[in-house]
């Protein structure tokens, strides 16, 4: 232990590695206080400082007759900085992939061509994946990209594509997008397909992207189920 360091501070730090390498899985009891004293050699006032930190942060959660468990963490999107799915999930430490529904070129859509303000008989890319994060389904993502940008991505496994990353290395940057969230209920479709009941509210995120050129390269769809993603928005004045 370090003398420079409070105990309980020193212990909550140990924990919270614990968490997030998962040798403790979400819903997972935790050991008892009794249990966290003789392996750390500490008071009981010094675990029960550390637990009550890591409950006020929504690591754990206390539960009546139960024990205390780890509490399954929700995902978190950042209003303010453009990043993808995947970005998301991995820095919560979780695991991203995919599974595609469709993909296919068409000249169908004609409000997606309308909103990425391309001509009418243009053809654009559709990519429709469900998202997952260590094997739990989040969230339903339609894409809809411009030909060009189109056949950079068609040539990739779009199961674990992550397609910034792709357009990056393809030298086709983003520069800003726009995005439109709003609530909706789960159809039996969409329900089935993320594991939820009809009719469960589901948060939907509309995003259009735009390249360096201020030109939309990328409009996409995603719903995500609100038990597991919420969105933190930090305001200052």
């Amino acid at each position: 232990m370090n003398k420079n360091v409070a105990l309980y501070q020193q212990v909550k730090d140990i924990l919270i590695k614990r968490i997030q390498s998962r040798i403790w899985e979400p819903n997972a009891l935790i050991p008892t206080e009794q249990d966290l004293m003789k392996e750390f050699d500490v008071s009981r006032t010094t675990i029960r400082q550390a637990i009550s930190l890591l409950v006020q942060e929504g690591l754990i959660e206390k539960r009546q007759g139960k024990g205390t468990i780890v509490k399954p963490q929700q995902l978190v999107g950042s209003l303010g900085r453009l990043k993808g799915f995947a970005e998301e999930v991995m820095e919560k430490g979780l695991t991203p992939h995919s599974k595609l529904m469709r993909v296919e070129f068409t000249e169908d859509l004609y409000e997606e061509k309308l909103i990425l303000d391309l001509p009418e008989e243009a053809e654009i890319l559709i990519i429709e994946r469900v998202r997952f994060a260590d094997g739990v389904p989040i969230a339903l993502e339609r894409s809809c990209w411009p030909k060009e940008i189109g056949e950079v991505l068609i040539k990739y496994d779009l199961d674990s594509a992550k397609f910034y990353t792709i357009l990056e290395k393809n030298n086709i940057m983003l520069k800003r997008a726009k995005e439109k969230i709003s609530a909706m209920n789960a159809t039996l479709y969409e329900a089935d397909l993320l594991g939820i009941r009809g009719g469960e509210a589901l948060l939907e995120m509309s995003r259009l992207s735009f390249g360096i050129d201020d030109k939309p390269i990328e409009y996409t769809r995603t719903k995500y189920r609100s038990d597991q993603y919420h969105y933190d928005i930090e305001l200052t004045r």
